[in-house]
Parts: structure tokens; sequence; C-alpha cells
């Protein structure tokens, strides 16, 4: 298991390292959403994601409601394919969110 860290590669882009998991994904992960509002628009790197769940699909999702609420456009890129296959099952692979993006 590795620990989630949320890293700031520049004032509108962030990289996830570590597993978006139910194991590593707490309150404070929860409380941690400041990061979506530092910019206009957000861009979130999930390259270094290493294992995922429900939980990490759930946090992405909220991460979602978070930036509409504060009018933030957010984009991810990099999803991990077991992610995109959670998406899929949930319907959320129709969201402009879980398009397939790479560098």
């Amino acid at each position: 298991m590795s620990q989630l860290n949320i890293i700031k590669q520049g004032p509108r882009h962030f990289v996830i390292d570590g597993d978006l998991t139910f194991a590593t994904i707490d309150k404070q992960t929860l409380k941690s959403f400041v990061f979506l509002k530092s910019a206009s628009e957000v861009t979130i790197d999930l390259s270094g994601v290493a294992n995922t769940d429900s939980a990490g699909l759930a946090l992405m999702i909220e991460w979602i409601k978070y930036a509409r609420h504060n009018r933030t456009q957010l984009s991810f890129k990099n999803i991990p394919e077991q992610l995109l296959n959670l998406a899929k099952l949930s319907g959320f692979d129709q969201s402009s969110h879980f398009a397939i993006q790479t560098d």
C-alpha cells in the first residue's frame, strides 16, 4: 500500500501519487479539496496511481462535484485503466471527465 499524495506541479497542475483505495483515502483526503480552488482550471494527472478501487472512483466524482460547485474547470489525464473500467461499470464513462487523455 502506497500513501496517497497530492503533489502540486504548477499553479493549475497536480499529480496524484500512491494508491486511490479505501485504505488510503481518509477524512483528511476529503478535506484537502482546497487545491481545486487554486485556479479557474485544474488538471489532475493520475499517472502516479499504483492501485485503485471503487473508493478512487468515488473520490474522483467528489472532486468533480466540488469543482463544479466552485466553478473550476477540472480535467483528468492518464487515468488508470482500472479506474476507467470502474467508471464504465458505473456509467460514469459517459462524462467528459473520463475521456481517455494521455501526455
